[in-house]
Parts: structure tokens; C-alpha cells; sequence
């Protein structure tokens, strides 16, 4: 390949691999310079060194400046989709509220926007998106139903719905409700309290009480729900907040949505890491999304870029890197998050491999538990979890067959004998670390099938009322911090052991009673 034909001048480059197929396309200010540094360069990133290992051929696109190659790149990546281009699919989906499109539109929840109507949202939580949807369904009264039936339903009966079904709300009116919900779900709360106040004004002095009470009604659940809003700020424009980790050659990105001050939404990715990976994905994330005002990144990117996002946006577009202050603890924020979504499971068995002492990583941990009712339809569970994460495939009850009355300690002796008798029949990998729900006794009994059955892994029990570890031989338990990463894991699995083990519990309770009848 002769690089030597290659121009100076800013443009876009593509590469090809020996089938002509496109791979790579990337934008310079010197394409030349750009284009040599892959070649010259011998401590590229390993995805860089695959993609240099590919590269057959090169085409060049010149163009004016570089805010011009800024958008041949985003709209050649859109078109061809290269393989080693940064590929944006937001790693979680979170559900967004849509207003339907309908004679009588409803809002409903959302997972993409494939539909046609108007969305709001995404919203991170869905106890926030929940609670958002049926105040603006019940304070406007707006329809829940799929089809419009032939009469109404006890929506109507309970004043939640003006009955569009039977012609008892016209569609002018219907729709000034829909629009007081938009500005509801638009963030224009203020403007539409200011609204609905000269509208109970207007109904008091027509003595219209009962509407007035309705819109006051309105009124204090709009206010209510700002008060729960956080992260509130002075600000009166919109910002996004970018962080990133790079992990084993992966990128790790988040982006805080802040409008008006106020902290609205969140969305992930996770994609290969590659050389100015953070311009690339300002490019492609941007052609989609509404850009703010003011983004705030943490490294430096082309001067190009704030022209370039200013006029996609038509009006000035900040970039912004913090160094202190209110701006650099959002972006700190916004790491925390990443480690939490992406890291949590992680860093819990890190945490958990070191406050244990364990020689490796418990990436299998299997807890057990017993439930009787004072002696009768005793059973046991086993959980277990893979990495941190519950998997649910391998979750195993037992009925207890060889104890009758309460002895939880030969219970859980029984259940832990019939789970490593059956995983040595079968030849089966063991688990990095068991753990037993209960307190010393319930421990000892475990440990001494464990050691009858000739294995060696690493034992503890929790106890439920102080959240003590029990480790075998130890005459005390240890306590840990309530906040620490290692004990709410442990927690998390003893929980779900013990409610597998009260479900199978209840269930056969309930068939032997039905049996008696």
C-alpha cells in the first residue's frame, strides 16, 4: 500500500480488508499524518493492532475543513456500519413514557422508540417512571384502556377518567388534558402550575368549586413531585455529564442527563476501546440525541467539535472539563455510577475475597437454607450464584427425608450431604464457597458432612439477627460494616435462599391441606 500518495489535507479515510470490504472509517486533520501513524506505530491497543492486521487498502475523502469531515465521518459510519467503528448500543434499556398517537391518546410505557408518538423519558428508575405516569394519568384524567370499550369502567366511577368511550369528554377538550400532561412530562412544571392556578382562580370566581378543587388537587401533586427530584441546581439550560473507565481493552461510558438543573435520565455503553474513541461516539451519539447547551467531558477532544455540535443544535454548544467544583463532583457522580453498574458484582467479590480470606475468587458461591413449620413439610434450598449474579438454572429444594420434628442442624446436615454426594457421583466442579443461613450450629453440622465427603472448600454461615459470619473452628463470629460490598452479597444470597426455601415450604403446606380435604 503506498502511503505515500495520501494528502495533507483534512477529509475522512476508509480502509478496506482484502475481501473490498469497509472496516474502518475515521476522520483527520492531516490525513496523511493520521493515516502514517497506523503503520509507524508499534504499541497500538490490541483492537487497533487486529484492525492494522486487516487493512488492505485505503480510500480518501478530502474536505474543507475538519468540522466537514466530522460529518462525512458520522454520516459514512451510519451508511456502512464498519466492523472496528465504535458500535453505540446502550448496554441497559430503560423504559421511556409514550404518548400515543390516537383520536384518544394514552400514555403508556415504552421500552424503544419504535412506535409512532411522542416519547419522554428514558427514566433510570422505574419506581420514578411509574409513579410520573399514573400521576399524569390520574391528574388529567387521561384513558388506560387499549380499545375504547362500549361503556365505562371504574376509572370513570372513580373520577380517574372523563370517559371519552361514551362521549362524555369531546376530543378539544381531551385534548387540552393531553397537553397539560406533555408539559408535565416535558419538565415545564412551572409553567403549567402558573397555568392551572389562573385556571382555579378563574373556576372560583365562577363558583365552579368542584373544578377548582380538582385543579388545586392537580396543583399539589405537581409540587409534590418536584419536591422529589434531586440533584437540583441553579441551572437554567440543559447539560449532559460524560465519564468513562477503560477495563481490559473495554469502555465503559455513561452519560448524566441534567435538565434545568435537574437530574432526568442515564444511559450506558459498553464498546471496544479504540484511539479517540470519546470523539467518535460525541459524533455518533449526537446525531441521534438532543444536545444540550453545555456537556461536560473529561479529557480534552478536536477544537472542531463545539463548531461542529453548535451547528447541529443551531446555537452555542459548550464543552466543558472540569477540574473542581460542582461540575467535577457530577462527573465523579457519574464514575461511581459506572463502577456500580458495570463493576458492582466485581468489586463485591473482591471485597468478599479479601474480608474471608479466601484463596481465590468465590466466582461460585451456594447457600443453603431450611423452612418447616414447626417440624412438618420441612424442605431445604440451595442458591446459587455465578459471578455475583443469582442463577436461578441452578437453584435446587429438597424435601427432607430422613429427620422428623425440629433439628434444623441435621436438616441442613442432610440437604448439604445429599447436594456434594450427588455433585461427586456426577463428577461435577465444586463451588468456590458455601455458605450456610444460620449460626454456629447450623454451620458445625455442614462442616462435618463436608469433611466426611472427603472435599475441601471454604464454609461460613450468616446469622440473620446481628448479621454475624460464623467461620468453622472460630468460638466468635465477626462482624462487618453494614455498608461494606462483601456483606451485602452475603445478604443478598441468604435472602434468596430463604425465601426458595418458605416458597417450596408453602407450596407443599398447601398441597397437603388440599390432600386432607
Amino acid at each position: 500500500m503506498d502511503l505515500t500518495t495520501i494528502p495533507s489535507d483534512p477529509g475522512c479515510y476508509i480502509y478496506r480488508d482484502s475481501h473490498d470490504n469497509i472496516i474502518y472509517i475515521g476522520k483527520a486533520k492531516s490525513l496523511k499524518k493520521r493515516v502514517s501513524s497506523y503503520f509507524q506505530k508499534t504499541d497500538h491497543d490490541p483492537k487497533t493492532a487486529v484492525l492494522v492486521s486487516h487493512i488492505n487498502s485505503v480510500d480518501t475523502i478530502i474536505t474543507k475543513n475538519e468540522k466537514e469531515a466530522l460529518i462525512l465521518e458520522n454520516n459514512l459510519i451510519k451508511k456502512h456500519q464498519p466492523k472496528y467503528n465504535i458500535d453505540l448500543k446502550d448496554s441497559r434499556r430503560y423504559a421511556y413514557i409514550m404518548l400515543t398517537k390516537e383520536e384518544f391518546p394514552r400514555l403508556i410505557i415504552a421500552r424503544n422508540k419504535s412506535e409512532d408518538g411522542y416519547y419522554f423519558g428514558p427514566f433510570v428508575s422505574a419506581e420514578v417512571r411509574d409513579n410520573i405516569l399514573k400521576i399524569a394519568n390520574n391528574m388529567f384524567k387521561i384513558r388506560t384502556c387499549r380499545k375504547l370499550p362500549k361503556r365505562v369502567c371504574l376509572r370513570y366511577h372513580m373520577k380517574l377518567c372523563d370517559a371519552p368511550c361514551i362521549g362524555n369528554i369531546n376530543k378539544t377538550d381531551y385534548g387540552k388534558l393531553v397537553e397539560n400532561s406533555k408539559s408535565l412530562l416535558s419538565g415545564r412544571q412551572e409553567l403549567l402550575v402558573k397555568e392551572l392556578k389562573e385556571n382555579m382562580k378563574q373556576a372560583s370566581s365562577n363558583q365552579e368549586y368542584e373544578v377548582a378543587k380538582t385543579t388545586r388537587d392537580q396543583i399539589y401533586a405537581i409540587e409534590s413531585l418536584n419536591e422529589k427530584q434531586n440533584m437540583e441546581t441553579n441551572k437554567k439550560y440543559d447539560q449532559d455529564v460524560i465519564n468513562y473507565m477503560v477495563k481490559e481493552s473495554n469502555v465503559y461510558l455513561a452519560i448524566f442527563k441534567v435538565d434545568k438543573g435537574v437530574m432526568s435520565g442515564k444511559a450506558e455503553f459498553n464498546f471496544s476501546y479504540k484511539e479517540e474513541f470519546l470523539e467518535e461516539f460525541l459524533v455518533q451519539y449526537y446525531s441521534e440525541e438532543k444536545i444540550p447547551k453545555e456537556i461536560i467531558i473529561p479529557e480534552h477532544v478536536t477544537e472542531e467539535m463545539e463548531n461542529y455540535l453548535s451547528d447541529i443544535k443551531g446555537a452555542s454548544v459548550a464543552l466543558t472539563i472540569p477540574e473542581r467544583g460542582e461540575k467535577k463532583d457530577l462527573m465523579d457522580l457519574v464514575k461511581k455510577n459506572i463502577e456500580k453498574s458495570f463493576f458492582e458484582n466485581e468489586l463485591a467479590l473482591d471485597d468478599l475475597k479479601e474480608k474471608l480470606n479466601l484463596p481465590i475468587l468465590p466466582k461460585i458461591i451456594e447457600c443453603f437454607d431450611i423452612s418447616h413449620l414447626s417440624g412438618t413439610d420441612s424442605v431445604g434450598s440451595m442458591v446459587i450464584f455465578v459471578n455475583g449474579k443469582a442463577d436461578k438454572s441452578g437453584y435446587r429444594r429438597f424435601r427432607i427425608k430422613t429427620i422428623e420434628g425440629i433439628d434444623d442442624f441435621a436438616m441442613i446436615a442432610e440437604v448439604v450431604r445429599r447436594r456434594y454426594s450427588r455433585l461427586i457421583e456426577e463428577k461435577k466442579d465444586m463451588p468456590d464457597l458455601i455458605m450456610i443461613d444460620g449460626g454456629k450450629g447450623q454451620l458445625s453440622s455442614a462442616c462435618g458432612e463436608i469433611i466426611k465427603l472427603g472435599l475441601k472448600i471454604p464454609t461460613i454461615s450468616l446469622a440473620k439477627k446481628n448479621e454475624e459470619v460464623y467461620f468453622p473452628g472460630s468460638e466468635f463470629p465477626k462482624t462487618y460494616d453494614r455498608k461494606s460490598r462483601a456483606l451485602q452479597l452475603l445478604q443478598r444470597i441468604r435472602d434468596e435462599a430463604h425465601w426458595f426455601a418458605i416458597t417450596y415450604q408453602k407450596l407443599l403446606r398447601k398441597k397437603r391441606v388440599l390432600e386432607q380435604k
